[in-house]
């Protein structure tokens, strides 16, 4: 009797341990970002969160998930853009759980579906448009992104926040193409600006002699400050003036011999 009172004894203390240890594992305590999805006997029962979460031992099973933003970083991809140039481009999706009911349910993956789908949904997007736009326009290649993935995942209890262009990864060759288009540009419009500014120039200077030509005084003028100008400057040229009524002279010489030739 006392043998058998000692393995029932033993048993009683086992059994009893191990029910302990079931109405522990009964309390979970879930944090404020947390839920837990919670199913009975193999059915959905309820989500519950955050805080303190009794669960019926044997027949509950909980899964716990976290409502806070994810940063899903999607891989490079190879692209062929509109304009038959070869990219790579990656980007990083941003989004959150806000249905752990249908994020449970209704994929069996969701992380792993939502990087399949930004996958997929990159490489259609970005190979729609010409290199320029994926270039210069990343705010609407961004925005057709999110709302393209966000419409696949919503249906999981997933909504897409934010999708982020990062790299777009240019061949060599196109690289050294664009370098030539910008220095070409570059050149332009210096010509440009440089044709501009003479053509200004010129017309300073003829608007310059039609004042100067309407009175000699001015012109004899211009002529002593040009000599004065001249002499200023520490050179080895020797300057001999000539007076005003000379260079008449000269000028009268000129207009005589045309007309005579005329």
């Amino acid at each position: 009797m006392e043998a058998l009172a000692g393995v029932l004894f033993v048993f009683g203390g086992i059994f009893g341990f191990i029910f302990l240890i079931i109405i522990i594992r009964s309390f979970r305590v879930l944090n404020e970002y947390e839920r837990g999805v919670i199913f009975r006997l193999g059915k959905f029962s309820a989500v519950k969160g955050p805080g303190l979460i009794i669960l019926i031992p044997i027949l509950d099973r909980m899964i716990k998930l976290s409502l806070r933003t994810f940063a899903l970083d999607v891989p490079p991809q190879d692209i062929i853009t509109k304009d038959n140039v070869s990219v790579k481009v990656n980007a990083v999706v941003y989004f959150r759980v806000f249905d752990p009911n249908k994020a449970i349910i209704q994929v069996e993956d969701y992380m792993y579906a939502t990087s399949l789908i930004s996958q997929t949904t990159l490489r259609t997007v970005t190979g729609q448009g010409d290199l320029d736009e994926l270039l210069t326009h990343r705010e609407l290649v961004n925005s057709r992104l999110r709302e393209l993935i966000d419409k696949e995942t919503e249906p999981w209890g997933i909504q897409v926040l934010n999708v982020e262009l990062k790299n777009v990864d240019l061949p060599q060759e196109m690289i050294r193409a664009m370098s030539r288009q910008a220095e070409a540009e570059r050149d332009k419009r210096a010509k440009i600006i440089n044709s501009e500014g003479e053509f200004m120039s010129a017309q300073k200077l003829a608007e310059a002699a039609e004042i100067l030509g309407r009175n000699k005084n001015a012109l004899q003028l211009r002529y002593l400050q040009v000599m004065s100008e001249i002499a200023a400057e520490k050179t080895s040229t020797m300057i001999i003036p000539l007076p005003m009524e000379i260079m008449k002279y000269f000028t009268a010489a000129t207009e005589n011999l045309e007309n005579k030739k005329s």
